[in-house]
């Protein structure tokens, strides 16, 4: 097995970002936005911190945590908590190279990231497609508690449903 690191994202893994992310858009069908402006979509103004799962052969993974944008799992966490927008993340932006599956790097992105919610004072949130049964089970298996659904908007008026969750408390 090939050693692979979590570390910060730095501006120059954007193309290895963008070509991972590539690929599994094409064979997850994710973002289901698409990835049309990869390069804006990983590096959004939203973006608070974010992370790669880094190889010898560049990019196999990454995670980021954003601000609050008005996602329905932000508004269910804090009407459900009281929490204002301030202390609540997104965990977002997760995706994990088919060739690079099976080894955690999923589970190891996604501890980074909720590492990150706890020491900067944000509960992280997020929502998943329903039809993303990998990643519903990753949550699940890392205690993330279902907080309801929703449904996740994208394109000219499309939508998908999605289940929303809460990271475990710290």
């Amino acid at each position: 097995m090939e050693h692979t690191t979590i570390r910060p994202f730095e501006p120059t893994d954007l193309p290895a970002a963008v070509a991972a992310l590539t690929d599994v858009h094409a064979t997850d069908g994710y973002p289901v936005e698409g990835v049309a402006r990869p390069e804006a979509w990983l590096q959004s103004e939203d973006v608070l911190a974010s992370w790669v799962a880094a190889t010898e052969q560049g990019v196999a993974g990454h995670v980021a945590v954003m601000r609050p944008n008005g996602e329905a799992a932000v508004s269910l966490w804090a009407d459900r908590s009281g929490s204002p927008a301030q202390h609540i993340g997104v965990l977002a932006r997760l995706f994990v190279v088919q060739g690079a599956r099976n080894q955690a790097l999923g589970e190891r992105l996604v501890r980074t990231a909720m590492a990150y919610g706890r020491r900067h004072g944000r509960r992280l949130v997020l929502d998943v497609m329903v039809k993303d049964t990998a990643a519903i089970r990753l949550y699940d298996r890392l205690g993330w508690i279902r907080t309801g659904t929703a449904r996740h908007p994208y394109g000219a008026g499309q939508h998908m449903e999605a289940i929303c969750y809460v990271a475990p408390n710290p």
